[in-house]
């Protein structure tokens, strides 16, 4: 099982084993990540999974949609990276993964 760590913006740490299948979202959902608040649940409707994806990670996370890219544009503090976790689906590629959050979602 594919292990992600999530990096808060004050820099603590938390190391996940995720499931494939389940999305970025729900793995910190499921571990108690408060940094990533996910409003609407996963229906790429709020941006309350707003995330960043390191550069090394990023092309293995898919392609951005529409729809994401829309929401992305009204996150407090986009940056080139910036993704909505609940739109990266977790595989064996992402073993390893690492995504830091924001210093808010809200």
């Amino acid at each position: 099982m594919p292990q992600i760590t999530y990096i808060e913006h004050d820099g603590t740490e938390h190391k996940v084993t995720a499931q494939n299948g389940q999305s970025v979202m729900q793995a910190a959902v499921n571990n108690d990540i408060e940094a990533i608040v996910a409003e609407c649940g996963g229906a790429c409707s709020c941006a309350t999974c707003h995330c960043y994806i390191q550069e090394e990670w990023f092309e293995k996370t898919g392609p951005v949609d529409d729809m994401e890219r829309s929401l992305l544009d009204f996150v407090p503090s986009p940056e080139p990276n910036s993704r909505l976790s609940c739109q990266i689906t977790i595989t064996d590629d992402l073993d390893g993964l690492v995504v830091r959050l924001p210093e808010s979602q809200y």
